[in-house]
């Protein structure tokens, strides 16, 4: 496979509380070198691993958390069991103080078992945190999540919110993909998988490409971040990412958010419904609804629909309001009662 060495855009001098628009509404993802360099979480953390661990410690309320424990031998890749019907590693409720023992006790460990505590919202277990640790994005609202760990691989995936990621501990390589490249990331069930996000069954560290020959097109359109603890990642709404903790002991803080009101919903459940309506449906037909959809959802502009009067186009009405949402829903509700 051909080597990849796309370099994802780096800003300098720009600091929590002082984002400029254009990085919050870039379309592109951006690397912000020494974003959280300051924060106490990012001190403590350069001082020992030991050192930052205790200051999580300090934050930590009790609460039990979440855990992951993959065995040695899947060298930190998060992923499906053989034949997909689970997942390669278990989890358990845990205490966060005794994952964090074990991260330190397997700091030299040249083969250990993988542990990871995945999106675990800090406002509930670390509620102290944000006060000292502000990325200055309080007036987006954001949900922000802490991800701890040792070496992990988590698979391609996407989500939905804009999110700034930022590594206060360790070393992130992101490897980022358009949304257009799902073509040629070969998705996996979306019933079941891993953090409940579908995800790319390729297993980036060595792609089959006689399996998947259409993975050499999606990593030449990749993108690579690379962040040291102190840095940030502004990564879009929908690219694809694959994320790899490449050190012994590796914290990453996410902020995510919309761009859109909160009741709009969810895009995917749109997805879903149109895989129950359409996707079984003759390719004539497909195409006509294909016609249909880019008219109304994916095309449309400014003044296509100026032939209809204002007082009258209800649920075309731009943009959407809270009152014909909720009629949009109540109806589909009473439509999909079966």
């Amino acid at each position: 496979m051909v080597a990849m060495e796309t370099k994802v855009k780096e800003i300098v001098n720009c600091h929590p509380g002082d984002l400029p628009d254009f990085v919050l509404t870039s379309t592109q993802p951006l690397v912000l070198k020494g974003f959280c360099a300051s924060w106490p979480i990012v001190v403590a953390g350069k001082k020992s691993n030991e050192n930052g661990a205790n200051y999580l410690r300090q934050l930590y309320n009790g609460e039990p958390v979440f855990s992951a424990y993959a065995e040695p031998e899947t060298q930190g890749r998060i992923f499906y069991n053989e034949d997909m019907t689970g997942f390669n590693y278990q989890t358990v409720k845990a205490n966060l103080n005794t994952v964090l023992d074990k991260l330190i006790q397997h700091l030299e460990d040249p083969k250990p078992p993988t542990i990871y505590v995945a999106s675990t919202e800090v406002n509930n277990w670390l509620p102290q945190y944000n006060k000292a640790n502000s990325a200055g994005l309080e007036h987006l609202n954001p949900l922000t999540s802490i991800w701890i760990g040792n070496r992990s691989r988590i698979a391609a995936h996407f989500d939905f919110p804009n999110n700034l990621a930022c590594c206060v501990m360790g070393k992130r390589k992101f490897t980022l993909f358009p949304p257009e490249q799902i073509a040629n990331l070969y998705i996996g069930p979306m019933e079941l998988s891993p953090g409940g996000r579908d995800i790319s069954v390729v297993d980036f560290a060595d792609p089959d490409l006689e399996k998947f020959p259409k993975f050499q097109h999606a990593m030449d359109a990749a993108h690579v971040a690379e962040l040291d603890a102190g840095d940030a990642l502004f990564l879009p709404s929908m690219w694809w990412h694959h994320v790899e903790a490449l050190t012994a002991f590796n914290v990453l803080i996410t902020h995510w958010w919309r761009d859109s009101p909160a009741f709009m919903g969810k895009p995917e459940n749109a997805l879903k419904l149109a895989i129950l309506s359409l996707r079984s449906l003759p390719l004539a037909q497909r195409k006509a609804w294909q016609a249909i959809f880019d008219y109304y959802i994916f095309e449309h502009q400014d003044g296509d629909l100026s032939h209809i009067p204002d007082a009258v186009k209800g649920m075309l009405s731009l943009p959407l309001d809270p009152n014909n949402a909720k009629k949009i829903r109540a109806e589909l509700l009473n439509k999909l009662k079966i």
